[in-house]
């Protein structure tokens, strides 16, 4: 009985603790964007704001669940097997719609390098499966009875949404560190220092996010009778509300670096690549902008 306590409260309980201490990191990340940013557009600070809200939903929906196990239903330990408290879809539905504006975010970014069609549909529709696929999780988790049914019945929607989401960030992930490269290859040699960082924070980030939907996978399909998955899961969110806003407020750093290798130029908006004569500018990178230049690093704008 310890075991299966350790198992399930337990492992769920650590989750939910882990998910808090992500959400003060992302509140305190949101603060900063807030006031270091007052100028960007609107559709962005509106993203911003959504995926707090329902970043802020899931906490909520995930610490009632969490009393529910441990107060109301304390000395019940039969009650586990019984049907979840109502609040958990809820949180798995926060968590998607967070995960998915995150995604779509990035995925909006690959256009703006890019200015190609193919990788963001492919994503958009991933996307849009995953909206559908977390809307009927989390209706049909409301009129099951037991945790078991639920599981036999519907369980192949958790392995399918969580295999297209690590596939989503992969691909996200690739594609973004091949555009990277390739500026990086025809870009300005003083540039180095910024694109290797950019390079290597896309590959945290994405492999972050990826690594945490195959954990959960995994721990689903080999333990799916306790709750060490649950709490892979309720963390999960917590990562991509935070690599948003860590890709927004890490501009200041990319621009004090831009200021430093390229101390004549101006930053705003996006990256350069070069054509035949000039570098030409490219939206899309974090927010960084360099001016139009000469091949031998003349500023033409």
């Amino acid at each position: 009985m310890d075991s299966a306590i350790s198992l399930t409260i337990g492992a769920y309980q650590i989750g939910v603790l882990l998910s808090c201490f992500l959400f003060g990191v992302m509140t305190t990340q949101t603060y900063v964007y807030y006031g270091r940013f007052p100028d960007d557009p609107l559709r962005l600070k509106i993203l911003v704001a959504f995926v707090c809200l329902f970043e802020v939903g899931q906490a909520i929906c995930i610490g009632h669940t969490l009393y529910v196990l441990t107060v109301v239903d304390y000395g019940h330990p039969e009650r586990l097997a019984g049907n979840t408290p109502r609040s958990f879809p809820l949180a798995a539905l926060f968590a998607g719609l967070s995960t998915i504006c995150v995604q779509g975010f990035f995925s909006l970014r690959i256009y703006l390098l890019s200015e190609r069609r193919l990788v963001p549909i492919l994503v958009a529709l991933m996307l849009l499966f995953r909206l559908v696929d977390s809307g009927i999780i989390g209706a049909t988790a409301f009129s099951e009875t037991s945790v078991g049914s639920y599981e036999a019945r519907w369980g192949w929607l958790f392995t399918t949404a969580w295999s297209v989401s690590a596939a989503c960030d992969l691909i996200i992930t690739g594609t973004l560190v091949a555009i990277l490269i390739r500026q990086r290859t025809y870009g300005l040699r003083r540039t180095g220092a910024l694109m290797d960082k950019l390079i290597a924070w896309t590959i945290e980030t994405g492999m972050l996010t990826s690594a945490s939907w195959i954990l959960i996978l995994v721990c689903y399909v080999t333990m799916r009778h306790n709750f060490v998955w649950v709490s892979v899961f309720v963390v999960n969110a917590r990562l991509f509300s935070n690599s948003l806003l860590a890709s927004l407020n890490s501009r200041t750093t990319l621009r004090a670096m831009n200021e430093v290798s390229l101390p004549s130029l101006h930053l705003t908006a996006a990256l350069e690549v070069p054509s035949d004569d000039y570098v030409q500018p490219l939206k899309g990178i974090a927010g960084v902008q360099v001016d139009e230049l000469h091949r031998d690093g003349r500023v033409v704008s």
